[in-house]
C-alpha cells in the first residue's frame, strides 16, 4: 500500500506542476489579448500570429489543464447523491466512476486522435492564414498529451479511492484498537 501511495503522489505532483504552469500560460494569454486590443485599437494595426498564438495558449490551458482540475476537484460534479454520501460510498462511486468511465474515455480519445495527430505531423501542418504560426501540429499534439495527462490524474485519483476503500471502517478500527469495545455481547459484565 505505501507503493501505491508513493505512485499516487509522483503523479499528483505532475498535475499540480502541470497546473502552476498552466496559471503562467493564463497570464500570458491575457496580456497577449490586451495587447491585441491596443493594437486595434489605438494603433489601427493587428497581427494574425499574435491571435493565433492565443487561440494556442488557450488550447493549452484547457487540454492540458483537465488533469489539474480533476486532481484538485474542481470539475463539475453532479452532486445531488454525492454530497450527502459517507467517504467509504464516495470512494466506491469515485473508484468505479474513474475505471468505467474517466479511464476508457481517455484509451478513446488517445486512439481515435493518433492518426488525426499523425496525418499534422506527417505534413507538419501550418496555419491556414497568412502570417499565421507555422505549428498547427503542434497544438493538435495537445488532444493525445491530454489523454495522457488526464489518464495518469484519474489513476492517481483511482489509486487514492482504493487505498481509502482497502482501509478497515471506522468502527472496526475502534473496536480493534480499544479492548471494552472488542468483547462479545455475552462476555460483558453487568
Amino acid at each position: 500500500m505505501p507503493f501505491l501511495l508513493r505512485g499516487a503522489r509522483v503523479l499528483e505532483a505532475l498535475s499540480r506542476r502541470t497546473g502552476h504552469l498552466l496559471a503562467w500560460f493564463t497570464l500570458a494569454m491575457a496580456l497577449l489579448q490586451s495587447g491585441i486590443v491596443v493594437l486595434r485599437r489605438f494603433f489601427d494595426s493587428g497581427s494574425v500570429a499574435l491571435q493565433e498564438s492565443v487561440v494556442y495558449l488557450h488550447g493549452a490551458v484547457f487540454m492540458l489543464g483537465l488533469a489539474y482540475a480533476l486532481q484538485t476537484d474542481a470539475h463539475v460534479r453532479v452532486d445531488v447523491f454525492y454530497r450527502q454520501m459517507r467517504p467509504r460510498s464516495r470512494a466506491w462511486v469515485n473508484a468505479i466512476g474513474y475505471l468505467v468511465f474517466l479511464l476508457p474515455l481517455c484509451g478513446f480519445l488517445l486512439v481515435s486522435s493518433w492518426q488525426f495527430v499523425l496525418n499534422s505531423w506527417w505534413v507538419f501542418e501550418d496555419s491556414a492564414n497568412a502570417g499565421g504560426l507555422p505549428g498547427v501540429f503542434l497544438l493538435k499534439s495537445l488532444i493525445p498529451l491530454a489523454a495522457i495527462t488526464l489518464t495518469l490524474a484519474g489513476a492517481a485519483q483511482f489509486i487514492r479511492a482504493l487505498i481509502q476503500l482497502m482501509e478497515p471502517p471506522p468502527v472496526a478500527a475502534a473496536a480493534a484498537t480499544s479492548p471494552a469495545l472488542s468483547k462479545q455481547p455475552e462476555e460483558t459484565e453487568v
